[in-house]
């Protein structure tokens, strides 16, 4: 069986057991902002097994994405030289909730799976169970017949799990399948367990206790369960093989990356390769892009890795981008959106396949410098591990990789010291929106009241009941003035969510500033107060309608803009994110290269086209299935509910919850302000509505009036004539940077040397135009020579070396920079022929180029 048939065997045989087959979410986990990434299939669960969230189903089957190769799970460094180790993995999993089946149900479902849907040997199959977990092993055993000696209690913590330090937990049991005696390894509990024979293919956790803070254990009311089977894995056996990398899609992408390398052999990099590419185009596509800082940077970190590979296997032209077409066609069946994105993978790898490649060379020099003295069992400094990643862009897994096949490691100490700021700046970046103690007060309203109930659609003001207040981090019962966060039994008030800003108006007397949303659809109304609000007590709440009619027709806009890019560039344009208030909107978006002028005016042309057509906001509900196979558009990774609302505006239509205009026509004029790139393949708009538009468009006109009355000319030829002007000043620069340059080479200093002159002249204060001008005009008039230019500026000076005709026999413009640095401090370099050199002491230069005169034997 091939991988996509297991995913579908696994799917079909849970549905049949009256599982919901939940899509995978999104690798960005949205319901827990700690996790840099999702790194199981029970994540996009948590809230159900912590009962902050009641499901409205009770089992679920699911195959998950899942990355580990940042933070705590990181597997980045293994990938590659071992046979089960990827950065990206399919977790198939079955779960039940609210104790709707348990240990029983979930074992034998498990065994029929491998043994009856998959046929395995059961003779090659071994279970583990917690030590104290009798019931999971007298339930094995009475299904398989098996004695101890295949059904082995674990007496550590790798049979127990547990959420966190307090909350859900409970015994696992894993089934191990064996692959021969011609691997090496144990069994679980023996001295020689581990190794590549006896390898667990799925785990099965009973989560039946809750782990009290004090250290006490107590039974849920309810138990749950979680499993989790790795599709890599259980593939690999199904093919028979023992490394995950020999199973179909591996081979495929490894086939491919031989041929386009022309190199069969370094497999460990073919597997490298073929892994990471997997993972960063489905980061890629669930809209992470390269970065420095936090979930960018571990893409920038795996997908350089690979790259590193590639050079590694000879690779001399852009790779990485044409295997994508290879993994589109295998996995998109699966997962649509890969095939969506695929414009944008390709484009984003290819950029930094081009930028890696500009810098890798000179990385690996500085690396094979700084290490040469180094020998097996060394440690290379931390600060120079440091300097590579600042400026060269190599990431530290990257340098410890081209050092491994030496036996160096890094001083990571040292590096991580010369790193903590950029460590903040990513840590920020996933940290989560607010202190563990609010998020409990969040639950603790949601448990006591249930959701807040929005009337925002239908109405702009209503009275309503004081639920809770929070001042600080703490619920207090009254406020009289200051910052408070207000819930209420319902409001009129649009809470922030998916890009449109929260709405802003008054509570009573109090102004109410923003409103956010909080866990399980709690509204809180951040509120200046300045008269006594108390818990229980009514309020009047009321928007400003003024403002929120600004905020709709933005939104409206931002949906009309986003159909006119699908409609006019094609479906690989997909929403990466978008900002909606009542002065503009942004909308970013998958694109690989900027919109021209004549694009974007077409563009703002069809926009308001839909405008003036006054078609009418037609709002529906629908499950998210039935929505998105009519033809809505959906934000790729957001947690939809079981029923949405469907937002019609002539031929767009999308699931959105916010608000809108009631017509087309409502929006008045649309207007982009700007047109720019924000990362590789991610492009952005900025446009304004209504009379906001017009004011923009109208300041606009007049500039350019003003202009045209300037340069004396119609509005139509302003630009032809800034083309014209620009050109004659551009030419009368260079005259006057060649006379200038005549002038300053006029007393040049010329000593003969054997077979050569020795130029020099020290210049004060003058633009480095001006002095590659004189190195120029120098050049010409003597073809063999060595010239030294310095130029002081603020205390320190810079110097230029050239080294021309006969004077190379001799000398070298990178040693002579050297020499210079020596003599007088500085850094630079360059190459035989010419040499820079920034920061050297100009009290010493009058002195160097003595001793140089001396050393050049000049006469």
């Amino acid at each position: 069986m091939e991988l996509n048939q297991i995913r579908t065997s696994f799917l079909d045989f849970f549905k049949g057991l009256n599982h919901r087959i939940v899509p995978s979410s999104s690798l960005i986990s949205h319901n827990d902002p700690s996790l840099l990434f999702t790194n199981a299939g029970m994540v996009q669960f948590k809230n159900y097994f912590t009962g902050t969230e009641v499901p409205t189903f009770t089992r679920a089957a699911t195959s998950q994405k899942c990355i580990r190769a940042g933070g705590k799970h990181n597997d980045l460094e293994n990938i590659g030289y071992t046979a089960r180790h990827h950065t990206f993995f399919e977790m198939l999993g079955n779960f039940s909730f609210l104790g709707d089946y348990f240990k029983e149900f979930a074992i034998e479902a498990a065994w029929k799976y491998l043994t009856e849907v998959l046929s395995i040997d059961r003779n090659r199959l071994y279970i583990t169970v917690y030590h104290e977990d009798d019931e999971a092993y007298n339930i094995w055993q009475k299904l398989t017949g098996f004695s101890s000696s295949k059904i082995i209690r674990i007496a550590t913590n790798d049979n127990f799990w547990a959420m966190g330090d307090v909350g859900p937990c409970g015994p696992c049991s894993e089934i191990l399948f064996d692959h021969g005696d011609k691997y090496q390894g144990g069994l679980p509990g023996t001295p020689d367990e581990g190794g590549d024979r006896y390898i667990e293919i799925w785990n099965l956790v009973f989560m039946q206790y809750e782990q009290l803070s004090y250290g006490k254990r107590v039974a849920l009311p309810k138990p749950a369960v979680d499993t989790g089977m790795g599709i890599e894995r259980i593939t690999a056996v199904m093919q028979g093989v023992n490394d995950n990398y020999d199973m179909d899609l591996f081979l495929k992408l490894r086939r491919a990356s031989s041929e386009l390398s022309k190199n069969e052999g370094q497999i460990a990099s073919h597997k490298v390769i073929a892994d990471h590419l997997r993972s960063s185009c489905f980061l890629i596509a669930d809209g992470v892009v390269p970065s420095n800082e936090g979930r960018g940077y571990v893409l920038r970190r795996i997908m350089r890795r690979a790259m590193r590979h590639i050079h590694m296997l000879g690779g001399k032209d852009l790779m990485l981008h044409k295997l994508v077409p290879i993994l589109v066609t295998e996995m998109s069946e699966a997962y649509p959106e890969l095939k969506r994105a695929e414009s944008v993978i390709k484009s984003v790898l290819e950029s930094e396949e081009e930028r890696f490649g500009e810098t890798l060379d000179r990385g690996l020099k500085i690396l094979a410098s700084a290490s040469e003295h180094l020998k097996a069992g060394d440690q290379l400094s931390g600060e120079v591990a440091f300097n590579l990643y600042d400026t060269y862009g190599f990431p530290l897994d990257l340098t410890k990789d081209i050092l491994r096949g030496r036996n160096i490691s890094v001083n990571e100490i040292s590096f991580e010291e010369a790193m903590e700021d950029q460590k903040k700046r990513a840590k920020a970046a996933w940290a989560g929106s607010g202190e563990q103690a609010e998020e409990k007060i969040w639950h603790q309203i949601y448990h006591d009241h249930g959701a807040t109930q929005f009337l925002g659609y239908e109405t702009h003001e209503s009275k309503a009941k004081v639920l809770a207040i929070i001042v600080g981090n703490t619920k207090v019962e009254e406020v009289e003035q200051g910052r408070a966060i207000v819930v209420t039994d319902k409001t009129p008030f649009y809470a922030e969510s998916g890009g449109q800003v929260g709405d802003i108006g008054l509570a009573s007397k109090n102004t109410v500033l923003d409103v956010k949303k909080y866990s399980q659809g709690i509204f809180g109304h951040h509120i200046e107060v300045v008269s006594k609000i108390r818990v229980e007590e009514e309020i009047f709440l009321s928007v400003d309608n003024n403002n929120r009619s600004k905020i709709r027709a933005n939104h409206s806009a931002t949906h009309l803009l986003n159909k006119v890019l699908r409609d006019i560039f094609g479906e690989h344009i997909t929403q990466k994110g978008s900002i909606v208030n009542a002065e503009k909107l942004r909308f970013d978006f998958s694109h690989n290269k900027q919109l021209s002028s004549e694009e974007l005016a077409l563009v703002e042309e069809k926009v308001n086209q839909m405008i003036v057509e006054n078609k009418p906001a037609i709002v529906d509900l629908s499950t998210p299935k039935e929505a998105i196979e009519k033809g809505a558009m959906a934000l790729f990774g957001e947690k939809y509910g079981d029923e949405v609302r469907v937002v019609s505006l002539g031929s767009s239509v999308e699931l959105c919850g916010g608000t809108h205009v009631s017509r087309t026509g409502d929006i008045g004029y649309f207007k982009i302000v700007s047109e720019e790139s924000v990362a590789a393949g991610i492009r952005r708009i900025e446009a304004m509505t209504g009379m906001a538009a017009v004011v923009f468009s109208n300041t606009k006109q007049q500039v350019l009036k003003s202009l045209a009355t300037s340069l004396k000319c119609a509005e139509v030829e302003v630009i032809n004539k800034v083309y014209s002007l620009q050109a004659e000043i551009k030419s009368l620069g260079k005259d006057s940077s060649h006379y200038k340059g005549e002038y300053l080479a006029s007393d040049v200093i010329i000593k003969s040397a054997d077979g050569y002159n020795f130029i020099y002249k020290i210049f004060s204060h003058i633009d480095n135009n001006s002095l590659k001008a004189v190195l120029d005009i120098i050049k010409k008039k003597n073809p063999h020579s060595l010239i030294c230019l310095v130029n002081e500026l603020n205390d320190q000076a810079t110097i230029i070396i050239s080294v021309l005709g006969n004077a190379i026999e001799k000398l070298k413009a990178n040693d002579i920079a050297k020499f210079f640095t020596e003599k007088a401090g500085g850094r630079g370099g360059g190459n035989v022929n010419l040499a820079q050199l920034g920061g050297c002491d100009p009290h010493k230069i009058k002195e160097a180029l003595k001793a140089l005169e001396e050393t050049s034997h000049v006469k």
